[in-house]
């Protein structure tokens, strides 16, 4: 059975760019009833021994158990999300991220144009990743809903930045770009981004 998981961060350490009343609802509310909810369809059946990604991949393609992949995979969403911000986040990659962002984007604002472009364009509800691809070029995607890139074993997430408007909206309202500016300017943790790109390449070699 799964637990949600704790924040990285207390919740009032994202402001002013996010507030603590969206982390108490976000992460308490939404996040804890999707723990909730999947824990409740896994009960006494076989899938509760699964890890939570391998639960996520299992019922992934199975359309009756779309419910439960929805909330298992919010579940691994949002602390993915969570710890892709850092109170000490923005500024600039380092290497080597920094050099694979410049030879696949162009330059880090560059990247940062098309990660807001994409983010923006999610139409509904969904999530905007920097992922890397099996051809070993970094990429930025959208998925809707709960919809999620580790289905997909040929993507490796690296950051993520959550565009459902509960995410934004009681700092923001309906102002997406402007929320989008607060987390790639001073919100996201380029550390756990390298992390994930140096654990994928290991993976990967």
């Amino acid at each position: 059975m799964f637990e949600l998981p704790p924040l990285p961060y207390a919740e009032d350490a994202l402001e002013p760019h996010i507030s603590a009343r969206t982390l108490s609802f976000h992460h308490g509310k939404h996040h804890k009833a999707y723990v909730d909810k999947t824990n409740e369809l896994i009960e006494g059946t076989a899938l509760e021994k699964l890890s939570l990604i391998d639960l996520i991949r299992e019922v992934a393609k199975d359309k009756g158990k779309q419910v439960l992949f929805n909330n298992a995979a919010q579940i691994w969403n949002h602390d993915f999300y969570w710890h892709s911000m850092s109170p000490k986040g923005g500024g600039a990659p380092k290497d080597p991220l920094a050099q694979q962002i410049e030879r696949d984007f162009g330059s880090v604002e560059k990247f940062k144009e098309a990660f807001k472009a994409k983010a923006i364009g999610q139409f509904g509800s969904g999530y905007c990743w920097l992922v890397l691809g099996a051809n070993g070029k970094l990429a930025v995607t959208t998925t809707a809903n709960a919809e999620t890139p580790i289905v997909d074993t040929n993507q490796a997430p690296l950051l993520t930045t959550d565009v459902w408007e509960h995410s934004y909206y009681l700092d923001y309202q309906n102002k997406r770009p402007a929320y989008l500016d607060a987390f790639l300017d001073h919100l996201v943790n380029w550390e756990f981004a390298a992390a994930n790109f140096e654990a994928a390449r290991a993976e990967a070699a």
